[in-house]
């Protein structure tokens, strides 16, 4: 089933638009001739008294119908975008699926990622490259090679225009053989997981210390590999779904993860750390209070992603 691409196009427009449409004023249509004056709908001119007047009128009139055209669709679709996130685990009829004939490939590589992950250390494959993730399948019977069609599939969905089935954030890693440098991070103790040295880890210590020792790290730097495995099992549970899969976390190479985001949350929560049930906890209303926190996929979002209150923006 193929995306409704003028709706696809009017949400990506309500994203840059929104603000100019909240406050009373017309959006530009690029289509039209740019030396032609764009002024508010509610100012009417009472000085045109000759036909030159009255055709720049009548133009001025096409140009605010069309941008409140351009309006109504993208408010819309930004309450269409907004209605999916809230719903996130709901099935939409413009939601993109993997082709039937790539089930059984797509299920064989998530088996072989997760052989993968087990066998050299769920820590340690928080930063795995896709080039190792190779040589250790190549290397240890137990995992097994990759075949030629679970590499292709894997590089498929890397490569492939995540716009296409609803996610609209930024591409920040652009090579599925992208590497961590492990020198540049630091492993958390008791967490399984590492910071990027730097304003990362800072904030994660700052964070301790403002909030209280009940906030922890559930989730630090992701390599590519890291985010594939998570992104793979999460359309595994959705059945196919990638429109499904991308509005619970970012596809691989979308995921700030990779270059400094982390995920907090409170010990002893478990599972629930990572449900909307995280934004009743003291630890959360303590994070919001805070002047230097930014959450990245905030309640109103328009990237494609549900909310997540536990992912802190650093980059």
């Amino acid at each position: 089933m193929k995306l409704d691409f003028s709706k696809r196009k009017a949400i990506q427009m309500g994203i840059v638009s929104v603000a100019a449409a909240t406050t009373g004023f017309l959006v530009r249509d690029n289509t039209l001739d740019s030396s032609m004056e764009m002024r508010p709908a509610f100012l009417n001119n009472e000085d045109a008294v000759n036909n030159e007047d009255t055709v720049n009128n009548e133009a001025l009139l096409k140009t605010e119908d069309k941008a409140v055209t351009i309006h109504s669709e993208s408010e819309s679709a930004i309450k269409d975008n907004l209605s999916k996130t809230a719903n996130f685990d709901n099935t939409f009829l413009e939601d993109i699926f993997l082709p039937q004939e790539k089930i059984n490939v797509f299920q064989s590589a998530l088996k072989r990622i997760m052989r993968v992950q087990k066998t050299i250390g769920y820590a340690n494959f928080n930063l795995v490259s896709f080039d190792n993730m190779i040589l250790y399948a190549h290397r240890y019977p137990k995992i097994g090679k990759f075949t030629k069609a679970e590499i292709a599939l894997i590089d498929e969905l890397f490569f492939f225009d995540a716009n296409e089935y609803g996610f609209y954030g930024n591409k920040v890693i652009q090579n599925l053989t992208s590497e961590i440098n492990k020198k540049e991070t630091i492993k958390i103790s008791g967490s399984g997981h590492y910071l990027f040295q730097g304003d990362a880890l800072s904030k994660f210590n700052q964070l301790k210390k403002d909030v209280g020792p009940d906030l922890i790290l559930t989730s630090g730097v992701r390599s590519v590999v890291k985010q594939l495995q998570l992104f793979l099992a999460k359309l595994d549970s959705s059945d196919g779904n990638l429109s499904m899969a991308s509005r619970s976390l970012a596809p691989p190479g979308h995921s700030y993860h990779g270059i400094g985001d982390f995920d907090v949350g409170k010990k002893g929560f478990g599972k629930f750390n990572f449900t909307s049930k995280f934004a009743l906890t003291d630890e959360y209303k303590k994070l919001i209070e805070l002047k230097y926190v930014d959450l990245r996929y905030t309640q109103n979002n328009q990237i494609g992603v549900r909310y997540e209150p536990w992912h802190i923006k650093v980059v």
